[in-house]
C-alpha cells in the first residue's frame, strides 16, 4: 500500500509544523526569556528578585521540549537547512546554547549561598541567559530575510562566507530588537498573570508598556524596510513541487520586493502582520486596564503574528542565499524523502498532542499567583 499523502502535501505539512514548533517555543519559553530579561529592572531587592525568578521556575524546564522538537524536526525533515544553518551560524548558535546552559546553573546555584554579591552575580547570569537568546534569534531571522552568505558546490557541500560581525547589519539588528521587545512584552504579560499586585508588578507593567510600543514601531519599521529596501527572492522558473530534494534542481533569483508578493497572491496571509501589529496594542490596552488576561493574550497574539509573518512572506523559501541565489533552500528542494516525511508525520501525530496535553496540564496544576509571603516563608522556592 502506498503513502496516502503525496510528496507536495507532506512538504507543506512539515513546513507548517516547523512554524508551529517555532511558535510553540516562542509562546512558552519565550516568556521565560522575557522574564529573565526584565529581572534587573523590575526587582530591586533579593525578595523581589526571588519573586520574579520563581514565577517561571516551575515551568522553564518543561518548555525546553519545544526547542528540542524544533531542532529535531529541522534535522529530520529539512536536512539541508539543518546542515547549512547550524554550520553557518555556528558561533551564533554557540552563544545561544551557552546562554541557555547558563540558565539552569543560575537557577540552581543563586540561593545556595546567602551572600548578596553571590546572588547578584547569578541574577546577572539569568539576565544574560534571557537577553542573549532573544537578541540572537531575532538577528538570525533578520539575516534569513536578507539572505545568508552561503553557496553549495556540485557535490552539495555548503560553504559559508560570512563572519559573526557580518550578521549584525542594521536590518538584522532591527530584527533582534523586535525579538527582544516581543519577548519582554510576553514576559511582562506572564508576570501580570503570575505574581501579586505590588511594586514589582507595577514596574513590569511600565516596561511592558514600553515593550508594546517598541514592538509596534519596530515591526512597522521592519515592514517598511522590506518594502523600501526591495528585499526578497523568487523562483526563477516553474518548479515540480513533487520533484527530488536537490537544491540545484530548482533555481532561485534575487527579486526586489518579493517578500511582499505572497500577500497579494494570497490575501488571507495578511492575518499574520495584522496580528503582529494588533497584538501589542491589545497587550497595551490590557496593561492600562490592569486586565492580565488581555495583557498576556495580546502578547501571545503578537508573538504568533510576528513569527507567522516571516514564514508566510518567505514561502516557499526557507533559507535563501545572498551570494548564490541558485543555492537557496526551499520547501520543494530541501526536504527529506517522501517516506521519511510520512513516517515522521505518524510519529508527530502521536507525540505532539502529548506535548500539548502535558504543557496544558502543567500550566493548570501550577496555576496561581505567587505572593511575597510565600517566597519568604517557603524553603522550596529558589
Amino acid at each position: 500500500m502506498g503513502i496516502p499523502l503525496d510528496y507536495e502535501t507532506l512538504r507543506i505539512i512539515w513546513w507548517a509544523l516547523m512554524g508551529v514548533l517555532l511558535i510553540g517555543f516562542a509562546l512558552t519559553d519565550g516568556y521565560d526569556l522575557g522574564v529573565a530579561s526584565l529581572l534587573p529592572f523590575v526587582a530591586k531587592g533579593d525578595a523581589e528578585r526571588r519573586l520574579v525568578i520563581n514565577s517561571v521556575a516551575a515551568h522553564w524546564e518543561g518548555h525546553q521540549v519545544w526547542l528540542i522538537l524544533g531542532a529535531g524536526a529541522i534535522f529530520a525533515a529539512w536536512p539541508f537547512v539543518y546542515a547549512v544553518s547550524f554550520s553557518g551560524f555556528y558561533i551564533a548558535m554557540f552563544l545561544v546554547l551557552a546562554a541557555l546552559i547558563l540558565r539552569p546553573v543560575a537557577f540552581k546555584y543563586r540561593s545556595k549561598h546567602n551572600d548578596p554579591a553571590w546572588r547578584s552575580r547569578w541574577d546577572m547570569a539569568l539576565f544574560v541567559s534571557g537577553i542573549v537568546p532573544a537578541l540572537v534569534f531575532g538577528v538570525a531571522v533578520g539575516n534569513v530575510l536578507l539572505g545568508v552568505p552561503f553557496r553549495l558546490d556540485g557535490d552539495l557541500r555548503s560553504f559559508y562566507e560570512g563572519t559573526l560581525l557580518g550578521l549584525f547589519t542594521p536590518f538584522a539588528l532591527l530584527g533582534g530588537l523586535l525579538s527582544v521587545a516581543m519577548l519582554v512584552l510576553h514576559g511582562a504579560g506572564w508576570l501580570a498573570m503570575k505574581i501579586e499586585d505590588g511594586p514589582v508588578l507595577d514596574r513590569a507593567r511600565k516596561f511592558g508598556s514600553v515593550a508594546a510600543m517598541a514592538a509596534v514601531v519596530l515591526f512597522a519599521l521592519g515592514g517598511l524596510a522590506v518594502a523600501q529596501g526591495g528585499l526578497g527572492f523568487r523562483l526563477g522558473s516553474l518548479v515540480d513541487t513533487a520533484g527530488p530534494s536537490n537544491p540545484h534542481y530548482a533555481q532561485a533569483v534575487a527579486a526586489s520586493g518579493a517578500w511582499l508578493t505572497n500577500y497579494a497572491a494570497q490575501p488571507w496571509t495578511l492575518f499574520a502582520p495584522v496580528l503582529g501589529l494588533a497584538g501589542p496594542v491589545l497587550a497595551l490596552v490590557g496593561i492600562r486596564r490592569r486586565n492580565h488576561l488581555l495583557n498576556f493574550g495580546g502578547s501571545s497574539l503578537a508573538t504568533v503574528g510576528i513569527i507567522a509573518t516571516v514564514g508566510l512572506s518567505m514561502f516557499p523559501f526557507i533559507l535563501p542565499s545572498s551570494i548564490d541565489p541558485g543555492s537557496s533552500l526551499t520547501v520543494w528542494n530541501a526536504s527529506s524523502s517522501h517516506l521519511t516525511l510520512w513516517i515522521m508525520l505518524l510519529v508527530t501525530v502521536v507525540l505532539l498532542p502529548l506535548v500539548l496535553t502535558y504543557t496544558a496540564w502543567a500550566m493548570r496544576v501550577m496555576f496561581g499567583r505567587l505572593t511575597m509571603r510565600e517566597i519568604q516563608n517557603s524553603p522550596d522556592f529558589y
